[in-house]
């Protein structure tokens, strides 16, 4: 595997006010989880954070959800309670991240005049 490649998998959560995102470990293992829901969420869930995307779907800057926004949003901030309702109501979504190009040591070759 080259550097920088690999997947990523997360769990998108439209709500009412922002954008709610998790990282799984997997799509399998939310499918897993949703049929049988005694599967612990450590072997789901990848971390504990809960991010916020402020208001740009999917995509952009991912910042730590805050209390207040969690609050607003799911009625609590216990993390265990909101990560079960973001995985059972959101969306997953994988993504594959593209393996990494450029020189390694530019001061080796002939990119440099001798």
């Amino acid at each position: 595997m080259a550097r920088g490649e690999g997947g990523q998998t997360k769990v998108h959560f439209k709500g009412n006010e922002d954008d709610f995102i998790i990282l799984v470990d997997s799509a399998q293992a939310v499918k897993d989880w949703k049929a049988d829901s005694s599967i612990p969420l450590a072997q789901v869930v990848s971390g504990w954070k809960i991010f916020v995307t402020h208001k740009q779907g999917n995509q952009g800057i991912l910042d730590g959800a805050s209390n207040g926004a969690l609050d607003s949003e799911f009625g609590t901030h216990k993390e265990e309670e909101v990560v079960k309702i973001i995985l059972e109501k959101g969306t997953v979504q994988e993504s594959e991240n593209k393996e990494r190009q450029g020189d390694t040591n530019i001061a080796n070759g002939p990119a440099i005049a001798h």
